[in-house]
């Protein structure tokens, strides 16, 4: 047999077997340990939740027309949904590469879109089931609804997917764990926390809303606050904008550096 011939794909224009396959293993990847990965996150948030509003909540007053404490909720969710999705990818793919084992996955017959995809659907069904979780927790213990279901549903695939996007390339540079702590403590906590995910931009100086408002991090937590509670320190269809156009650029250098073998391949 030629070599023309035993390189053909021979599946049709999409791996779909390939993709489940890769798909699954990173949902059942973090489902093996949920206690961990969905646990753990909807108790992190309702510390933070309880914790602000014991020390702060009952002499905030309201923000955005709102108790603080309903204020706070969507972006403490949003922030959770995307560390979580940053969490899934970069943890499988630098796993991978510290125990030699990342050529499993890049030898069967999958295409960088079929990677990018297959890590990617594992970081945002984590980001949705967290999502869920604290959105449970946000109707039964603060008696909250949803003012938007549409849009902060849309801003969760968003965020999801951006950060599984950011974690991806986060494990590509990264060779061992502390340099990916250093990017998730250096990088990706503070584009989180400096978000307005604890405060209206409106209170900061102008120079800091200007930088705020570079960040794509403060899009998501302001459109979670948009779909939540049905205000929002910026225009909705705006965040949408820069959110899509920011996922667009992560996604296709995560594909550029997948089909090329960029820190994976020898």
């Amino acid at each position: 047999m030629n070599a023309s011939v035993m390189g053909r794909r021979r599946f049709g224009r999409v791996n779909w077997l390939g993709l489940y396959t890769l798909s699954m293993r990173e949902i059942q990847r973090f489902m093996a340990v949920w206690t961990q990965t969905l646990a753990a996150p909807l108790v992190t948030a309702g510390l933070f939740l309880g914790v602000f509003a014991l020390a702060i909540g009952p002499a905030r007053g309201e923000v955005m027309g709102v108790p603080f404490i309903q204020f706070l909720a969507p972006g403490i969710l949003m922030m959770t949904v995307i560390q979580n999705a940053f969490a899934n990818t970069s943890s499988s793919i630098l796993i991978s590469k510290i125990q030699g084992n990342i050529v499993d996955t890049l030898m069967p017959p999958l295409s960088a879109a079929e990677l990018l995809v297959g890590y990617t659907i594992g970081g945002v069904v984590r980001g949705l089931l967290v999502a869920l979780a604290i959105g449970v927790l946000m109707v039964a213990i603060l008696g909250m609804g949803v003012a938007h279901p549409l849009w902060a549903l849309l801003f969760v695939l968003l965020g999801s997917t951006f950060l599984s996007g950011l974690g991806i390339l986060a494990a590509i540079l990264a060779n061992k764990f502390d340099q990916m702590a250093a990017i998730t403590n250096f990088i990706v906590t503070p584009l989180s926390f400096l978000s307005g995910t604890f405060y209206s931009i409106e209170r900061l100086p102008i120079a800091m809303q200007v930088v705020t408002h570079v960040n794509p991090v403060f899009y998501l937590i302001d459109g979670m606050r948009y779909g939540v509670i049905g205000r929002s320190d910026s225009s909705p269809w705006l965040g949408l904008a820069v959110c899509t156009a920011s996922t667009g650029v992560v996604l296709a250098l995560c594909w550029r550096w997948l089909r090329t073998g960029y820190r994976l391949k020898a």
